[in-house]
């Protein structure tokens, strides 16, 4: 029997990373990720993997085990739970008090989430799984390699290379140690795998950000990172302390953060953490503000302190703001807008592009070269990426040794099967995208989302029409509104075309002899779109609401309706 590896998630996109190691009757779930959806998924609040090959092999689930706590890795937990039975979850200690906090949120009564350090080895009857350490812009994050009666297969999670970071550096020599064993099949993160060179130390970043410090001392400061940087909100602390500066933090995300690294022990000192409402009452030199938003959501805390919605901030002509982070892919436009909101608010602002007060905590391609050299793999399979991604990281694994032939670009669903250390494509799996709108859970497919587009591009037009199905004639003229579409005021003479033209195919259908509201409906739709194009240019979701009012006199002479 084949060792099968089959990846659910990630692949050909950056996020709902989740990986499947299958062999015989054992399966081993490789992280849990959910997307958040872009521009055009209007009212998803997250895309989540399609758990139907889970379902119709769950039987066979042995464990999940996490990399670390970013959400495009624990993101879909408590949703594959509540579907899937998953007897349990190995996570590192930042990620499972992360995991808590979601199943908290949810009301979900989880007990065997289990924490795991570099030193665990799970063993189960097929898998025997280590960990190795490595450096991200999250604490506690590993990366895995389980070795399988096929083979060795090493999974880095998401990793820089970082000589002088701020947190603890790469166990470089245990990845070198398993690479000598022999590793049949490396998958490694893809996400910087367009850019070239090496990624930026952290602890430049915090000098940079110490000098920024230093030359505004006079000043307020109004900093945004990801609430996720644990590394990098401790150098804030321990660069306020030395400027003499309290902190107070803004936004959900970066609360449960804070509360999380002081139980785990990332920082210990938390009396530089005062309130709002203290911060509002100390001079500007004093404070510093830490706040999420630095994607530019519409709903975080520097978005509108920016925008002058916040509750308790107001900003003052003398703030500097600080964003300790570079957009995310598709956010550009988002960071841009709240950018240009601060100029205009006459403030000082401090971007990545114009010092280095970032770094990413994914690897360049001289990062990606080594992390390849550590391990020697047989065979190499990017994943955590674009496509483009991807390709561009096969492309360097064939730089540096590994045949061109041993390398596998994946799209999710596809099935690598390795038997006695070689490997090859085995067919593919269900693998598409859930959509989580609200409480609901794939109720909302690609149709709903079209309409939705639709409905926000051209508008919606509603014809309120009632018929006697009795005497087979139409009850007055239709009634017409529209939202988004044209206003019904200043648009009469096209009003009257929709209700004359509604009126011809009401009329029309009543007359046939196989009547029914559904055809009468289509017919009413397909008749007005040629009329709407030609007239406005546009077609709008067409909403006929056509009701039947049956009309008899009893004995009192009134008029009985019915639906």
């Amino acid at each position: 029997m084949n060792t099968k590896i089959i990846p659910l998630g990630g692949l050909g996109e950056v996020g709902k990373n989740m990986y499947v190691v299958m062999h015989k009757d054992e399966i081993i779930i490789v992280d849990s990720g959910v997307m958040f959806p872009d521009d055009e998924l209007l009212g998803i609040d997250y895309v989540i993997p399609d758990y139907t090959f889970l379902k119709e092999n769950e039987n066979k689930i042995k464990a999940v085990v996490i990399t670390h706590g970013h959400e495009d890795h624990i993101g879909g937990i408590p949703f594959m739970v509540q579907s899937v039975n998953v007897p349990k979850i190995y996570a590192p200690a930042n990620a499972k008090e992360l995991i808590e906090k979601k199943f908290e949120e949810k009301n979900i009564n989880y007990k065997n989430l289990i924490t795991y350090d570099e030193k665990t080895i799970i063993k189960t009857k097929y898998f025997n799984i280590e960990f190795f350490r490595t450096t991200h812009s999250i604490p506690d994050s590993h990366g895995l390699a389980i070795t399988t009666p096929d083979g060795t297969i090493v999974m880095t999670g998401d990793f820089k290379f970082d000589m002088t970071p701020i947190g603890p550096m790469s166990n470089l020599h245990k990845m070198a140690k398993i690479g000598e064993n022999g590793v049949a099949v490396l998958m490694s993160d893809s996400t910087n795998a367009l850019v070239g060179g090496t990624s930026l130390s952290e602890s430049v970043v915090d000098e940079n950000l110490g000098e920024i410090f230093t030359s505004c001392k006079n000043n307020r400061i109004i900093l945004a990172t990801f609430a996720s940087n644990v590394y990098r909100i401790k150098h804030i602390i321990e660069t306020c302390k030395k400027n003499n500066r309290k902190i107070a933090l803004f936004g959900r995300s970066m609360e449960n953060t804070v509360d999380i690294a002081l139980k785990c022990g990332y920082f210990k000192d938390k009396s530089i953490i005062i309130s709002a409402e203290e911060a509002n009452h100390l001079k500007p030199c004093e404070v510093c503000l830490l706040c999420t938003g630095s994607q530019g959501e519409p709903l975080a805390a520097l978005s509108r302190i920016a925008g002058g919605t916040h509750r308790q901030i107001t900003l003052m002509p003398n703030d500097v703001v600080i964003f300790s982070s570079s957009p995310i892919p598709g956010n550009s436009a988002s960071v841009s807008k709240t950018i240009n909101k601060l100029y205009k608010k006459g403030v000082k602002v401090f971007t990545n592009s114009m010092s280095d007060i970032h770094s990413s905590g994914h690897a360049n391609q001289e990062e990606l070269k080594l992390m390849i050299r550590l391990f020697k793999p047989k065979y190499f399979v990017p994943y955590h990426g674009e496509f483009r991604m991807l390709k561009t990281h096969s492309d360097l694994a064939t730089l540096c040794g590994v045949p061109k032939e041993n390398t596998f670009v994946l799209e999710n669903g596809d099935v690598l099967s390795l038997h006695k250390g070689i490997l090859a494509k085995d067919g593919k799996v269900t693998a598409g995208e859930v959509y989580v709108d609200g409480s609901r859970i794939g109720d909302v497919g690609s149709a709903v989302i079209k309409d939705r587009i639709l409905m926000s591009n051209n508008g919606i037009l509603v014809i309120i029409a009632n018929i006697d199905t009795v005497n087979r004639r139409l009850l007055g003229t239709p009634a017409v509104t529209t939202r988004g579409y044209i206003l019904v005021n200043e648009n009469a003479d096209l009003i009257r075309e929709i209700q004359n033209a509604s009126e011809l195919i009401i009329n029309k259908s009543l007359k046939t002899k196989n009547f029914n509201f559904n055809d009468m409906k289509n017919e009413m739709i397909n008749g007005l779109m040629p009329l709407l194009s030609d007239k406005t240019g546009r077609v709008p979701i067409i909403l006929p609401i056509v009701m039947d009012v049956k009309q008899r006199k009893n004995s009192d002479n009134d008029i009985v309706i019915g639906h």
